[in-house]
């Protein structure tokens, strides 16, 4: 054997593997709690962090309580893997929801206070990026930022700082108790979970910059509860000062009746009582399987007097909101009804509902067949849950001069077997916004040309916004600003262009009734 040449050789593979090594591995970075590593995308154009702790693990003592400061670590904290996601039912794929909609079946926490973020390398620019904080959906009762759509590495490549964020759901998160109110000083509880994503923006605002990230130029995004969430954030003034603009797909808080802080206290004192855990203590020494199987009241946000001082209209209203641009919309197909209802039965239902003002009902929603009424019923479930929020959300913005685009996602997602019935579902449009059509089960849904284009445009849209807060750039279809006097939107779909709101005298009318009750 010829050493000279065996040695050379060892010499050149050791160097290959350094290179390799170098290419898939980020730079080790110190943020709040100590020093970080992480891994980079395939190219190694991206820097990847995952599973960084921005507060101490809500275990034990800390269940139902605001997130504490992270716990200091030594060395380096190897960040390659997501964290935990937060308690929850295992995640099955349901309705029209198939697996890259739902987070990973493990690791699922209460130790679950983690984020992510997706950055271009840093080179010698000094150049800030913009940021984008994402907050999932799932009802506040699921949901994790290790769903596969959710992925920051194309947002990244366009030159944003990508982060996603946990934040406890259910029973955990949106838990309210008169021992809990006491104990916090503040008079108020149950809102964990906003807590939590107040947690993670004011951790944005402490690190990003090491990211390369500008810490004043931040927008926070979600969808579902996750826009839910958005809006709870925009009038919360625990929120003041983390963030300048706004993403909310599909929902919003105008109009929905949240309870009072005495109402879920007593919601509360009744689930101790179903558990024979009559105090506090008793319920945090609950394995969280317990918590998990025998406390299913509890939807979300509460009107507890301190994260949300008042009802988000009554916010809004009072011009007390934090200030921001806003990018908000709904897809044509939200709420699909399994089973509609016959021509008779729908006009039977909202005849005694309406009374004399049935018939203006009938003219936005009407029912003269079977086949129109089981449109209609498909249009109403869409406009009272999702489409009338976020109409409403767009309408305040402009009425106070402080900026919005309106969007409809009107895609009807190519599928085969039981997935062709839903259209532009619920959540359908997150993978185009994000350019993340990469990681849809093509087997499934065999997309084609025309859902890349889509989804070329969408997140041009988006990246737009996150850096500017106008989503129109060059070669993009012009997207009007949203003007309650005339107001117009962006129809995202086979076809992008603006148009009149057509659904506006509905929603008008629904918004007048809803606000009657």
């Amino acid at each position: 054997m010829n050493l000279r040449a065996f040695s050379f050789g060892c010499l050149l593979a050791g160097a290959l593997n350094c290179l390799l090594f170098t290419a898939n591995a980020a730079d080790t970075l110190r943020v709040e709690g100590g020093k970080i590593s992480g891994t980079a995308s395939t190219d190694g154009r991206i820097s990847i962090y995952k599973g960084i702790p921005f507060a101490a693990p809500p275990v034990g003592e800390l269940r139902w309580k605001a997130p504490q400061p992270v716990k200091k670590w030594s060395g380096v904290l190897a960040c390659d893997k997501f964290g935990a996601s937060p308690v929850q039912g295992e995640p099955v794929p349901f309705s029209m929801w198939s697996a890259e909609f739902l987070i990973p079946k493990t690791p699922i926490s209460e130790d679950c206070l983690y984020l992510n973020v997706w950055t271009e390398k840093q080179g010698k620019s000094t150049a800030k990026k913009p940021v984008v904080v994402w907050i999932y959906g799932g009802g506040f009762v699921s949901g994790g930022a290790g769903c596969a759509i959710y992925d920051g590495e194309a947002t990244a490549k366009k030159g944003v700082v990508f982060v996603s964020i946990n934040y406890r759901v259910g029973a955990f998160g949106f838990f309210a108790h008169p021992e809990l109110t006491k104990e916090s000083g503040k008079n108020a509880s149950g809102n964990y979970g906003l807590m939590d994503q107040i947690a993670a923006l004011k951790w944005v605002k402490k690190n990003i910059a090491q990211f390369g990230g500008d810490p004043d130029n931040v927008t926070i995004a979600g969808q579902s509860a996750g826009s839910m969430s958005v809006n709870c954030l925009v009038v919360s003034p625990l929120a003041k000062g983390l963030f300048n603009k706004a993403i909310a797909e599909s929902g919003a808080g105008f109009g929905r009746n949240y309870p009072t802080l005495k109402q879920a206290e007593d919601a509360g004192l009744k689930a101790g009582e179903k558990l024979n855990a009559t105090s506090l203590a008793a319920l945090r020494r609950l394995p969280a399987e317990e918590i998990l199987k025998n406390i299913t009241t509890y939807r979300g946000p509460i009107t507890d007097g301190q994260v949300l001082p008042e009802p988000v209209s009554a916010i809004y209203k009072a011009g007390k909101q934090n200030p921001v641009v806003l990018l908000t919309g709904w897809n044509q197909n939200e709420n699909a009804v399994a089973t509609p209802k016959s021509a008779a039965d729908f006009q039977a239902q909202y005849n005694q509902q309406y009374g004399p003002i049935a018939q203006t009902f009938f003219q936005h929603y009407p029912a003269q067949t079977d086949a129109e009424a089981a449109h209609s019923q498909n249009e109403l479930a869409r406009d009272n849950s999702f489409g009338m929020q976020n109409y409403s959300w767009a309408l305040a913005q402009s009425q106070q001069n402080k900026g919005a685009y309106l969007y409809r996602f009107t895609r009807k997602l190519p599928a085969t077997g039981i997935y062709a019935q839903y259209g532009a579902f619920h959540t359908g449009e997150v993978a185009y916004a994000y350019d993340n059509l990469r990681f849809i089960d093509r087997s499934l849904r065999p997309l084609n040309a025309t859902d890349d284009q889509i989804a070329n445009i969408m997140s041009a849209y988006w990246v737009n916004f996150i850096k500017t807060g106008n989503p129109n750039g060059t070669g993009l279809p012009e997207w009007p600003a949203f003007n309650a006097n005339a107001p117009q939107m962006i129809l995202l779909g086979d076809e992008i262009k603006a148009a009149p709101l057509a659904e506006q005298p509905a929603l008008d009318f629904l918004i007048e009734q809803a606000a009657k009750r």
